[in-house]
């Protein structure tokens, strides 16, 4: 047997090893971590089917400036604007930052990026690309309760 088939024998063996080797390594790995990221990873959440909210007492409401509540899975900010209320997503357009009422400019804020929008969730200034989603407000007795729009 020739010196030169001789070296191909053995750099064909420990390239064979090599790739073995390595596969076996890649193999292990993402079985350890595949598991460690589904870990970290949150599950996900269903959507919680709401048709309609009790946003609290009248008397509190127009007490304070807005109120932000829960609508299912998804906040609305809660506005008294005279003798009513006014109800939107409380999720920005732009980057679903929680927006707020500022109440000296009678304007909805979002802090994010000072994306305004109006009292008609349309949007006026920054970066927002679409109005708020708005809500319809229901005086249930001395109670506003909060419903989809249909």
């Amino acid at each position: 047997m020739e010196k030169t088939d001789l070296l191909n024998k053995q750099s064909n063996r420990r390239g064979f090893l090599k790739f073995l080797a390595m596969t076996g390594a890649t193999a292990f790995s993402a079985s350890v971590l595949y598991p460690v990221f589904s870990f970290l990873r949150p599950p996900k959440q269903r959507e919680v089917e709401v048709s309609s909210v009790n946003a609290g007492k009248i008397e509190e409401l127009k007490k304070a400036d807005y109120k932000i509540i829960r609508f299912g899975n998804e906040p609305v900010i809660v506005i008294p604007e005279g003798d009513k209320f006014l109800a939107f997503s409380a999720r920005c357009t732009h980057l679903d930052c929680t927006v707020q009422y500022a109440k000296d400019k009678h304007v909805i804020w979002c802090a994010c990026h000072n994306g305004k929008y109006d009292l008609t969730g349309r949007n006026i200034s920054g970066p927002p690309p679409r109005p708020l989603a708005a809500f319809k407000t229901i005086i249930k007795g001395d109670e506003l309760m909060i419903t989809k729009t249909a």
